[in-house]
Order: C-alpha cells, then structure tokens, then sequence
C-alpha cells in the first residue's frame, strides 16, 4: 500500500463475526457503535475506535482539544455498561449469528428467498429476506415487532422517512433506542421486497419470533 493512503474502515455490524478483525488485515483505524455488535446489548450510547497508536491520538485531540486528546471526556456515568457489554459482546454476537442461519435455512424452506444463504460464509449480523409482496413484506416486520420485549402491542406501518424515496417499515422493539443488536426487522416498501432482518440477545428469541412470523403469514394466506 501507499505510504501516504489510511485505510479506514467503519466496523459496524462485523465486530466478532469472523476471526480476524480490518487491523489484522491491515486497516490503519477501525470504528464502530456500542449499540451494535460491541456493547452486547448493554451500552445504551457510545462508540469506539481502534488502529495505529498516532491515529487514535490524533482522533483524540479532534474530539476534545489538542494536548488534551483522550485523557478527558464525559465518560456520562456509562463505564459498567460499555464494558460488561464489551465482555459479553462475543458471546451474544454468536447467539445473533446463530439466528440468521436459522432465519435463512428456515424461511428458504418455505420458499422465501435469503441473503446470504444458510451455508454461506458471513462477515456481518445483517440478513436479507425477500418478499413476493409489500403485504408479505409488512407483515413479516409487524409479526417480529409483536414478539419484541419491548412495545409488542405495536403494530408498525411504512411511512415517509428522510433520505428515502419510498416509505419504510421499521420493527424494533428494543431496550435500546436504536440498537442493531437486538432482533430488529426494516427496509423500504418497493420492489425487489426486502427485510433486512438483524440481531437477537438470544437465540431462542429469534427462532420464536421469525416462526411467528411465518406462521402469521400463513394465517393470512400470504404464503
């Protein structure tokens, strides 16, 4: 590589999915969310970065003030949630990973397609459902929303959002505002259908959601 290029890669969603991380394989400075993959369900804000030792110090005195750099910062009373989060990420990324297996082998068994499939090598959390019909699509989101722990007697619906040229669906029922750890379902309502469905505490939470939602769409003779 050229000495005068940085490789910087934004690690969101491919924390502790494959066994080497980008600076193992020569990114200058990774970063990434502490309510993603990293916080373990249990940072509730924050981010990270990782790399060359000059790289960080230089990050550090961009976020405060030159001389100053990292050793000050709010640290807003979050400390025993980043890092307990951090020591169980690895472990709950795995029960994430282990649901979107289940989630591609289960619905390609009803004749959905999914991406990646099942048998595939992955680098992220993230899988992709594909829908015949924005009624399968919409349905399938709001079946994942009512088995959430949080808000379940929600019922979401597409709506405009900004940055979109076509409404979208969001199922999220989270702990975390936001969290992409956590089972979530979304995507915008237009053809080819697409659900990026992602994340899950625990296995056994995605296994139940994704077979209510399956069934749902058979109640409804959608499948």
């Amino acid at each position: 590589m050229h000495p005068n290029i940085l490789i910087f890669v934004d690690n969101c969603y491919g924390e502790f999915v494959e066994r080497r991380e980008p600076i193992e394989c020569g990114a200058d400075l990774i970063a990434g969310s502490l309510i993603k993959n990293p916080g373990g369900g249990l940072a509730k804000i924050g981010g990270y970065i990782a790399g060359r030792k000059d790289l960080i110090e230089r990050c550090g005195y961009r976020l405060t003030a030159p001389g100053i750099g990292k050793e000050a910062g709010a640290s807003l009373n979050a400390l025993l949630e980043m890092y307990q989060g951090f020591f169980l990420a690895p472990h709950v990324v795995s029960q994430s990973l282990k649901g979107a297996l289940f989630t591609s082998l289960f619905l390609e068994k009803m004749n959905m397609n999914t991406t990646p499939k099942y048998y595939e090598k992955r680098t992220d959390l993230i899988q992709t459902v594909k829908f015949e019909t924005k009624e399968q699509m919409i349905s399938f989101c709001q079946s994942i929303q009512h088995a959430s722990p949080i808000n379940a007697h929600f019922s979401p619906e597409p709506s405009y959002m900004p940055g979109y040229e076509d409404d979208v669906i969001m199922a999220a029922g989270t702990f975390i505002q936001g969290s992409s750890i956590e089972l979530s379902a979304d995507g915008p309502i237009r053809p080819p259908y697409e659900a990026y469905v992602q994340g899950g505490l625990t296995y056994e939470h995605v296994k139940i959601a994704v077979t209510r939602a399956v069934n749902q769409l058979k109640e409804q003779g959608l499948i």
